[in-house]
């Protein structure tokens, strides 16, 4: 430090600027340097920056591309196929009954129990019979006497026959025998058919199931009077077949068309009898486990409907077939034949057409338009567009396009391959 400075503690810096001004003496000392270390200072930021951003180029011209999208890919299946319509029915029993009473009389006894299973003759109900008994037992008494006098009058005819011979009577009263001994034998008849009458209402006082079956509950309970009278009988319960069931169901004019012209042409399956089998199921189930047959159909469309009511009989062995349930029909209108069919998931729509994505050989997407037909299941059966073997995408259409390349996995085969099948027209 100077001692002669008036300013004591100024830097080194201050005194380079004094320096300076007095004469810029030291400008080549101090100066330089500095001027030189900030040049030195841009050149290395400069040369980071361009290496830096060399290298980001060089990166991003040799960037991996992204990897195919993953796509599932299922096999065109070509299967049998007969071609159905839908129907839907009712089930109703083949044979039912209500079951009434033919004699009048208090009840006795009630022995049924309400949805059990009934055989043809089976004691339901019991009327009291005691008056009915008591009529079998007079009936019983008119012909024994009607005999009794009928042996008489037998007699008599046998006499007057010898005694006119001798002339011991005269003719009148021969005739008047005769006659007395026919009209005899006709009131034994009679008494005869008294006495069956009165057997035949001694029966009916136990009401028996005409039918088997399940029987309904009992309308009446014991010690009600109920009616035989022809014209008002009391009800008492009812009865419905299960060995076989019938399903009514409606078919619509297209359909009764189709199938009148197939069945002609000779192209509609039938079984060993010539009737056309058909297949039902219930609400809850599904494929169509029951197999029946056409039983008949009306002889006429109903104009109010523009339907053909048609019945169709399915046995119903385990009684699930209840009357009243809900049904679904398939009618054949087709014969099998040859048919390719694809997963409902691959089929796209496109305005006013269907289309497909397939998946060539060297995993390239394709764009198909394709014709679609009825529906079997979860597939759809193509009429046009497709070849047997080729791999449509069922699973990730929105991540694909026309020409790209994409990763194919095979789908799982949920339902097994048959040999034959059959869809639903709708």
């Amino acid at each position: 430090m100077n001692p002669d400075d008036p300013t004591p503690g100024r830097s080194t810096a201050a005194t380079e600027i004094t320096a300076v001004a007095a004469g810029g003496s030291l400008v080549s000392h101090f100066r330089l340097p500095a001027i030189l270390a900030l040049l030195l200072a841009l050149g290395v930021g400069g040369g980071v920056y361009l290496i830096d951003g060399a290298t980001a180029a060089e990166t991003g011209s040799t960037a991996t591309p992204p990897p195919a999208p993953r796509v599932t890919v299922a096999p065109v299946e070509q299967r049998i196929v007969t071609d159905h319509r839908e129907l839907l029915g009712r089930v109703d029993a083949t044979e039912t009954v209500e079951v009434r009473p033919r004699v009048s009389g208090y009840i006795d006894e009630v022995r049924l129990r309400a949805g059990e299973l009934v055989n043809k003759g089976d004691v339901l109900f019991v009327i009291d019979p005691r008056q009915y008994r008591a009529q079998v037992n007079q009936a019983t008494a008119g012909v024994e006497r009607a005999r009794v006098r009928l042996s008489i009058a037998a007699r008599e005819a046998r006499r007057s026959d010898a005694l006119l011979k001798t002339r011991a009577i005269s003719e009148e009263e021969a005739d008047t025998r005769s006659t007395r001994f026919a009209e005899v034998r006709a009131e034994l008849l009679s008494a005869e058919a008294t006495l069956a009458t009165a057997q035949l209402d001694l029966e009916h006082t136990e009401v028996r199931a005409p039918v088997g079956g399940r029987v309904n509950r009992a309308y009446v309970t014991a010690g009600n009077l109920v009616s035989g009278s022809p014209a008002g009988a009391t009800l008492l319960t009812s009865i419905v077949s299960v060995g076989e069931v019938y399903v009514y169901a409606d078919a619509d004019e297209d359909t009764v068309l189709a199938f009148n012209r197939l069945r002609a042409a000779g192209r509609i399956a039938t079984d060993k009898d010539g009737r056309v089998p058909v297949e039902m199921q219930l609400s809850d189930e599904e494929n169509f486990p029951h197999r029946g047959v056409i039983e008949s159909t009306d002889n006429r469309i109903d104009p109010a409907t523009g339907s053909l009511v048609v019945r169709m009989a399915f046995p119903n062995t385990d009684g699930r077939l209840v009357p009243g349930l809900f049904a679904r029909v398939r009618l054949p209108v087709s014969s099998p034949e040859p048919s390719l069919l694809v997963s409902e998931r691959a089929i796209g729509t496109d305005q006013n057409q269907k289309f497909v994505f397939t998946v060539g050989a060297d995993n390239t997407v394709a764009y198909r338009t394709v014709r679609i037909g009825p529906a079997l299941d979860s597939q759809r059966v193509v009429r046009d567009g497709l070849k047997p073997g080729e791999r449509v995408i069922v699973n990730g259409l929105h991540r694909v396009r026309p020409g790209m390349t994409v990763t194919p996995e095979l789908a799982s085969n949920d339902t097994a391959t048959t040999p034959a099948a059959t869809v639903a027209l709708r």
